[in-house]
């Protein structure tokens, strides 16, 4: 009996032995949010190892809660709510200790879903120093949408009715795939064929030459691009688009693209056979070989961008390119091919593409040209047949030799085989409508051109940080030579009657050669952290030769006497050396660069057929500063300024006189100076998360010194002479204005956009200065809701208003509104089916000058049926200019000049086309046999 009570005694002071080792946990539970506490919240405690229920209890009516005899060891502590995301906190328990836990606040699961879309958000646009990024799976596009349907949902970014990108107001010239050439210059092929969902990142950026990107030096050559980084799990396998089309009147439209990628491996091919004028080629090419320009610029209607207006020194104007203009028919492939190596140590990318392009049609020209005493009205009508066959090739290969040097070479070759005939009909009156002269005038012509060069440069990082040196040559070569005949009649009037004729019948053959040698060596020695020194110095070699020669008929009926006032051999060899100093000091939010090149250019020009020499010595400057601050990785300042030293082309300071067009000769200028621009640039994008609101934000100023202008006189036969001549006081400012939000409550994003362009131009006319103010004013508006699987529709309407005024006739004043105007709309029916329409509506004002109407309402629609597991295969109906209405059309000022011109284009027709979208990745196949 004794013995049963010890034992007894024994274990009850063993219970209050473990007892005592045991401790508690107590706290409270509260919706901080909404600040109220929460009762009846279950409180559990799980042991850690194993997850079994150890203890649990309820809240309390203020949301208080204890938990008792928690044995010492490690816990997992889980709160939970209804509607409340659970609250899950590691506990460890010593001997005996009691836990008293802050006040435990739960977050609604609607609210925790809130936080996870704003740090979406935040991801969909980010800004990387100068560039802006773009989380793509952030902007939604129906299934199948190509890049160009991704790029047109992108703030700041806009994409027109031929596939022309403006991104921050600038034209872009390149689009990218992970950072490499994609067909070369030839944005559209990318854009238009590869799909949305394969890209993880769009990157808007001003690309630098690979020299100034690795000093980290602007060196003032920039480029607008756009990078399409695409994602992992679709670098494996094949993807593609094919379509084939036919349709009424003998319209067809058949292109395919396939893409091979494996890795870091990338083979794609296409081709194309079109006669819809939907080609989408090369519309960069035209500027790859150009020479100075600054005096062929007007302004065009509607855009406020600068372009060529044609008055070239050249047998034949077409460029090689379809830009609307008739009716084309397009056979085009091309290849590319680009892999990576040995550890991403050595990369090559290859591109080849060829080129067939016929175009026939007809145009009409009427131009007001202002003079001091009177004017003149000028109509001409063009009818024209042109074919060109292109060859394209480029490459490049690039090799990391160890972690501090590298070397890339690239090259690049082509071959123009042009033919062209263009016949005129015109006629010139003055300001009583009573005839001044009227002309006939055929073109043809023949021509080759051959075009190579490669660039070589050398990179290498020495063993103190940010101490570097870079080599880079370039060497470029084109040769062209052509050859045609001219005939032109030409009647000069006196009240209507008839009292001179001119005629022109020559044959011409022209050869022209340019070759380029162009080096640089930087150094940059770091004096900071933050900041470093740079030291350049390079040689560039510009020679080039235009022998052309003009040929009159003899009696014997055949070309053989040689035209001395139109005929001239002539070289033009530029040489310059120069040096430059830069400083870059670069902070988290800040980068500043300042530097100053110096040149010393020597022209040596001559006269082969007079064997004459003209050598001229200049000065040129090459300044340039930025300075860049990011606020937050979504705002961002850019403030740039660079001063650019361009030589006159041979084609302008040639003294010869040049009468493709009699009633326009131009004549050379070999007195031309080299003319120095100054461009200042603020740039400014912000981007608001919550309220999901994007402003951009862009102004350039630019001056000239020695501004390449012209001098022209017109006299009272209507026959005008013109030449290149230098003149100071040309400026011009240039602004951009972007703001997009998103309606929420309608479920809508809107943009709204301002443009402005500002310039003042100097010329001489009729031995008068003339000075020529023009303004371009635009306003507009877009809008874009979807639903997916349901529908999705959309406008963009812009409104222009566009002032020009000489100062030999203050009295005329041009100055008109345009408006254009583009909705679209989709709708996804049952079974599969869509309708596809939209509308490129164009109204434009009449003037003084020109009183015809020139409104266009271009309507088209398609109707489809979708087949196939992800909706890959495609059969549609569609018809082009549903109205019958299409009429190509453009206005432009430039000078003392206001010119409208109207041509033949695509006009109305309907097709049955099958496009077939497929694609087998590491994600798997859409694709079906």
């Amino acid at each position: 009996m004794r013995r049963s009570l010890l034992a007894v005694a024994f274990a009850i002071l063993c219970h209050f032995t473990v007892l005592s080792q045991h401790g508690s946990i107590s706290g409270s539970v509260r919706d901080t949010a909404n600040a109220q506490n929460l009762s009846k919240a279950v409180v559990s405690l799980l042991r850690s190892k194993d997850s079994i229920l150890q203890k649990f209890t309820r809240t309390g009516p203020e949301g208080q809660f204890q938990l008792r005899q928690v044995p010492p060891g490690k816990y997992i502590l889980l709160i939970s709510y209804p509607k409340y995301a659970d609250y899950v906190e590691p506990i460890s328990m010593d001997s005996g200790s009691s836990l008293q836990l802050n006040q435990i606040a739960l977050i609604q699961k609607a609210k925790l879903l809130e936080e996870v879309i704003v740090r979406q958000k935040i991801s969909a646009i980010k800004i990387k120093g100068d560039t802006t990024e773009f989380t793509a799976d952030s902007f939604k596009v129906q299934a199948n949408a190509n890049v160009e349907e991704l790029l047109k949902k992108l703030p700041g970014i806009q994409v027109d009715k031929d596939g022309k990108i403006t991104a921050q107001g600038e034209k872009v010239g390149k689009v990218l795939v992970d950072g490499e050439e994609f067909f070369g210059d030839d944005p559209t092929l990318v854009t238009q064929n590869l799909r949305a969902d394969m890209v993880d990142k769009v990157q808007v950026f001003d690309k630098k030459s690979d020299q100034a990107a690795f000093t980290g030096v602007d060196d003032g050559q920039t480029t607008k691009t756009i990078n399409l980084k695409l994602k992992d799990s679709k670098k494996n396998g094949y993807f593609g688009k094919i379509n084939a089309g036919g349709g009424t009147d003998g319209y067809f439209d058949n292109q395919a693209m396939i893409n091979l990628f494996k890795k870091k491996k990338k083979l794609s091919v296409y081709g194309i056979l079109s006669n819809t004028g939907k080609t989408g080629l090369n519309w960069e090419d035209r500027d790859k070989y150009g020479e100075s320009i600054a005096n062929n610029l007007e302004m065009e209607e509607g855009t406020g961008f600068y372009m060529i207006n044609g008055q070239f020194d050249e047998l034949d104007s077409w460029d090689g390119q379809y830009g609307g203009k008739g009716y084309p028919v397009v056979k085009t492939a091309g290849v590319h091919y680009n892999d990576k190596w040995n550890e991403d140590k050595q990369s090559t990318n290859l591109n080849y593409k060829l080129l067939q392009l016929n175009v026939e049609g007809s145009s009409g020209t009427n131009t007001q040209t202002i003079l001091p005493d009177t004017v003149y009205y000028n109509s001409q009508r063009e009818t024209f047949n042109n074919q060109i066959l292109r060859h394209r090739g480029n490459g490049n290969y690039e090799w990391q030799l160890d972690s501090t040097t590298s070397i890339k070479v690239s090259a690049n070759a082509g071959s123009d085989h042009k033919t062209t005939y263009s016949s005129f009909i015109s006629d010139a009156r003055n300001s009583d409508s009573a005839l001044v002269n009227t002309g006939n005038r055929n073109l043809s012509s023949t021509g080759d051109t051959r075009t190579f060069g490669g660039n070589l440069l050398f990179k290498k990082k020495f063993a103190k940080k940010g101490r570097t040196l870079s080599v880079n040559l370039n060497e470029q070569y084109e040769k062209g030579n052509s050859e045609g005949y001219l005939y032109a009649n030409n009647q000069f009037y006196k009240g209507n009657v008839p009292f001179s004729t001119q005629v022109t019948d020559q044959f011409k053959n022209y050869l022209n050669e340019k070759s380029t040698f162009d080096s640089k060596l930087t150094y940059s020695e770091p004096l900071s952290k933050a900041s470093s020194l740079l030291i350049s110095y390079g040689i560039t070699v510009n020679n080039s030769r235009s022998n052309r020669n003009s040929f009159n008929k003899s009696s014997s009926g055949k070309y053989t006497d040689i035209d001395s006032l139109y005929s001239n051999d002539y070289r033009f060899n530029v040489f310059t050396h120069k040096a430059g100093l830069s400083y870059l000091y670069v902070q988290k939010k800040i980068r500043v660069n300042l530097g100053n090149n110096m040149g010393f250019t020597s022209f040596k020009q001559q006269d082969l057929h007079s064997d004459t020499t003209l050598k001229r010595d200049f000065i040129n400057w090459f300044p340039q500063a930025s300075f860049a601050y990011s606020f937050t990785p979504q705002k961002r300042l850019i403030l740039r300024y660079n001063g650019n030293t361009s030589q006159p082309s041979i084609q302008q300071i040639q003294p010869i006189r040049n009468n493709e067009d009699p009633l326009n000769v131009n004549i050379g200028n070999p007195s031309l100076k080299p003319q120095f621009s100054n461009s200042v640039n603020l740039n400014y994008f912000n981007y608001r998360v919550l309220s999901e609101t994007d402003i951009y934000g862009n102004i350039n100023y630019n001056f000239i010194q020695n501004a390449l202008s012209s001098r022209s006189f017109v006299d009272s036969n209507g026959k005008r002479t013109y030449q290149t001549i230098n003149v100071d006081g040309n400026h011009s400012l240039n602004g951009w204005f972007g703001y997009g939000f998103k309606w929420k409550k309608a479920k809508l994003n809107m943009r709204f956009n301002a443009n402005l362009n500002l310039s003042r131009n100097q010329s001489i006319v009729n031995n008068l200065l003339n000075t020529t103010n023009s303004s371009n004013y635009s306003l507009g508006t877009a809008m874009y809701k979807a639903k997916e699987k349901k529908y999705e529709f959309g406008y963009q309407v812009s409104a222009t208003y566009t002032v020009s005024r000489s100062s030999v006739q203050t009295n005329l004043k041009t100055n008109y509104w345009s408006w254009n105007i583009n909705p679209y709309f989709d709708i996804f029916l049952p079974k599969k089916f869509q309708v596809h329409s939209d509308a490129d509506v164009n109204l434009r004002q009449k003037t003084s000058a020109f009183d015809f109407n020139t409104n266009v309402v271009l309507l088209n629609a398609w109707v489809g049926k979708k087949f196939l597991k992800g909706d890959v295969l495609l059969v549609k109906v569609s018809g082009n200019d549903l109205l019958n209405q299409n009429l190509g059309f453009n206005r432009s000022v430039s000078s003392n000049f206001v010119s409208q011109n109207t041509y033949t284009t695509i006009q109305r027709y309907f097709m049955l086309s099958v496009v077939w979208n497929f694609t087998k990745t590491g994600s798997g196949s859409t694709a079906s046999k």
